[in-house]
């Protein structure tokens, strides 16, 4: 049986580009003992994966990772059938993933129980992204009743679950955003104010403007210009949690440069932690238990943004990276 794959054809210098991936096929391997082979039905494309690209991560041939989910067709595991869901975060850009369930932690391929929830949610707002907006906000950004939360790619994946769990903190949100697309479905969801930074030419300014007594927690994921608008704008033990940097994600480190907040920092006594997801991963259970709850009782909205076939998935990832998206960005294979 042959499997489609999109394998890394170059390391890109700074912006990535279709020309980053070629897609090859190969012929799938034989199971060996506590193997499974799963027909990959949705795959997710995520800004974590732009740092995968650089040389030193990966090497030019290697199957480009990420998140995926898919119906098991061939199994070589005691635990696992015919029919069973698997759901994991380095199945791989690929129509055909051959997997072992018994590596533990982060890249472990989780079984799925069949319910109300679809599969492809997994990769969404029950799944990687759903559980960094709900441990970076409650255990690092600890919003309070009347806080002011700003949330930055407010109508991504992680920004639009973590601006709802901020309202049912208690606190007041304000999605920052780059179309007024994005800010109505913002608003759908309970924000209660929004700035479009595409069209503000004083950012800080619309930040100090929509913010008077400035902002007490600021849940960061992109980096760049906005953070540095925001950051002057920090309240006295304001709490800022960096969960990604997709603005500035095709800059080398040493270009990865903006403002200077030591000054801001020390007056306000302003707590900066960054986040990775992975730490988390201990409680992945709880977390999840209380997305689906909330789900439930529809106290938790999403969008997904889907596009259409493996062809697609380059397209998609330089969609999800320009910011062209709403909501989570996914490929139905």
């Amino acid at each position: 049986m042959k499997n489609r794959q999109w394998v890394l054809a170059s390391h890109p210098k700074q912006e990535v580009d279709a020309t980053t991936w070629k897609l090859v096929e190969q012929d799938l391997p034989l199971l060996a003992a506590g193997q499974i082979l799963v027909r990959v039905r949705w795959l997710s494309v995520d800004p974590y994966m732009r740092s995968k690209l650089n040389q030193g991560a990966m090497r030019i041939g290697d199957l480009m990772l990420g998140g995926g989910v898919g119906e098991v067709v061939q199994s070589n595991h005691a635990e696992w059938s015919v029919g069973d869901i698997a759901e994991g975060l380095e199945l791989g850009w690929q129509e055909w993933a051959v997997l072992n369930p018994d590596i533990p932690g982060p890249a472990r391929v989780n079984k799925l129980v069949a319910g109300p929830i679809a599969m492809q949610s997994a990769l969404s707002w029950y799944g990687m992204p759903g559980l960094t907006a709900y441990f970076a906000m409650l255990e690092i950004a600890k919003p309070q009743p009347g806080d002011t939360v700003v949330v930055s790619a407010a109508a991504g994946a992680v920004g639009q679950i973590a601006g709802q769990i901020a309202k049912l903190a208690g606190a007041r949100v304000v999605g920052i955003a780059g179309a007024d697309m994005k800010l109505a479905w913002c608003k759908t969801l309970g924000f209660d104010d929004t700035i479009n930074y595409r069209s503000e030419a004083d950012l800080a300014g619309a930040v100090a403007r929509v913010c008077p007594q400035g902002v007490n927690v600021f849940f960061d994921c992109t980096g760049g210009p906005v953070h540095d608008a925001v950051m002057a704008n920090l309240a006295l033990r304001s709490r800022v949690a960096i969960v990604g940097k997709v603005a500035v994600a095709n800059k080398a480190a040493h270009e990865d440069l903006g403002l200077r907040a030591s000054g801001k920092l020390i007056a306000s006594r302003a707590r900066v932690e960054g986040f990775v997801v992975y730490d988390w991963w201990h409680r992945r259970e709880e977390g999840l238990r209380r997305l689906a709850d909330w789900h439930a009782t529809g106290a938790l909205k999403f969008r997904e943004d889907v596009a259409k076939g493996i062809g697609e998935l380059p397209n998609a990832f330089l969609r999800m990276m320009r910011g062209e998206n709403l909501g989570k960005q996914l490929v139905e294979l």
